[in-house]
């Protein structure tokens, strides 16, 4: 059973794939040519912008009575899903903790992200179990008892995300109850334990998870100013306050190249040619991942045409704009696995260890497939693509301009322009081809 590996069945799209792929491109070229005419100055402001909510909001959602109950529940909910993974039902049909996993948390992890911000870092039950570690050992929470060097950056999470994808897509049997809670221990015993030698921080490095949630956050609507304010905001001034640290790069193009891989290994292309089985998987996510890098890296790595003393590294100058593909990527693949599917864990709860229960009067309901249509399906597919390289090349427009006079500014996207609208092309292809 292929739990989680992209969205299901999409044959019956309605939506013909060359007529999506080419006006897809014709909207990012178009795109790319009005702000070539009408932005000639940077107009995003990062961490400065943003309207202050209403103070009653912003001590409900700083308050540290909240979040100590949210991630306390969280917690609770973690131990049981891998319990239940552990002592409930063998089949991954009737089993909870596989469809809380890779559908509410995996999947419903991305429109919490967008709306609500990097919700993933206050919620997240890893730093209550490491802070709960920390007392008994005493061991400074924040320091740890080593520092985490600077180079390290989000390598760490880049190397956690790049491991998911495996499992989700490569490994033979990702959705067995047993295997999914046997992942979750192992993923909470590496991640507490560095944090134990590295403080809290490593989290925000090395979590893959949170990481993934921090990065959408950026695209909410409300964020924090650097002066620590809750305010309301474009989200393209949220992503241009996303800050460039060695691993970015590798982070983003993991979650791009292996969401385009989910495609392919989906497709009747890959199912009439490809070799079964894991060997031939594993190359198809490296060579899936490391095209999308090559394409990423063509389109950024030249010297900097501006004499200074510090040159800018073009690839992690860029790098946050690649975050609304990634989103948009994301949205597209899982839009319908998390409306349907994502029903079965509010079943399945009802009767955890399979004991013929009904807790919650959900027991044997069946997944309601008419909440929507093919059309909506495609529509929604094809417009978070679309969305997603529109809102990256406002934002990428945006930082060349920051860095460089106009006339070098749009010259310098050429190439960058040229791997977008091949990444939309394939990206609307992959989601609706058969």
């Amino acid at each position: 059973m292929l739990l989680a590996h992209g969205v299901g069945t999409r044959g019956d799209l309605p939506v013909p794939v060359e007529l999506a792929a080419t006006a897809a491109g014709a909207v990012l070229v178009g795109t790319f040519v009005a702000l070539g005419l009408l932005w000639r100055s940077p107009r995003l402001r990062g961490g400065e912008a943003g309207r202050p909510v209403p103070a009653p909001v912003a001590r409900l959602v700083g308050s540290p009575v909240l979040r100590g109950v949210l991630r306390g529940l969280v917690l609770v909910a973690a131990v049981l899903v891998v319990v239940v993974g552990f002592a409930g039902p063998a089949q991954t049909p009737r089993n909870l903790a596989p469809w809380v996993f890779y559908v509410t948390f995996w999947v419903g992890l991305v429109p919490a992200s967008l709306l609500l911000g990097p919700v993933w870092r206050v919620l997240n039950p890893l730093r209550s179990v490491h802070a709960g570690l920390a007392a008994v050992a005493r061991i400074d929470p924040e320091q740890g008892v080593r520092d985490l060097p600077a180079r390290v950056g989000l390598w760490p999470a880049a190397v956690s995300l790049a491991a998911f994808a495996w499992l989700e897509l490569v490994f033979p049997e990702p959705a067995d109850p047993r295997v999914v809670a046997g992942v979750l221990v192992g993923y909470a015993l590496v991640h507490v334990g560095a944090a134990l030698v590295f403080g809290r921080r490593w989290f925000a490095h090395g979590d893959g998870f949170e990481v993934w949630s921090t990065l959408l956050g950026s695209l909410a609507p409300i964020g924090r100013r650097d002066d620590g304010t809750l305010v309301w905001r474009n989200p393209a001034d949220g992503l241009d306050a996303v800050r460039g640290r060695p691993g970015l790069v590798a982070v983003v193009l993991v979650l791009v190249g292996s969401t385009a891989f989910d495609g392919l290994s989906r497709s009747s292309l890959w199912a009439d040619n490809a070799p079964r089985g894991p060997l031939a998987a594993t190359l198809g996510l490296v060579v899936v991942t490391g095209a999308v890098t090559g394409l990423y890296l063509l389109g950024t790595w030249r010297p900097d045409p501006v004499r200074r003393a510090e040159p800018v590294r073009l690839p992690t100058a860029f790098a946050h704009t690649i975050v609304p593909i990634a989103a948009g990527y994301a949205v597209a693949h899982y839009f319908s696995l998390f409306l349907f599917d994502g029903q079965l864990p509010f079943v399945l709860a009802s009767d955890p260890f399979g004991t013929g229960a009904d807790l919650l009067g959900t027991a044997g309901r069946a997944v309601d497939y008419t909440l929507v249509g093919t059309v909506t399906i495609a529509a929604v597919q094809v417009g978070a693509i679309v969305v997603g390289h529109v809102l990256a090349a406002v934002c990428a427009h945006d930082r060349a301009v920051q860095l460089f006079p106009p006339a070098i500014a749009v010259r310098i996207q050429y190439p960058l322009l040229a791997a977008m609208v091949v990444l939309t092309c394939g990206a609307v292809a992959l989601v609706l081809a058969p």
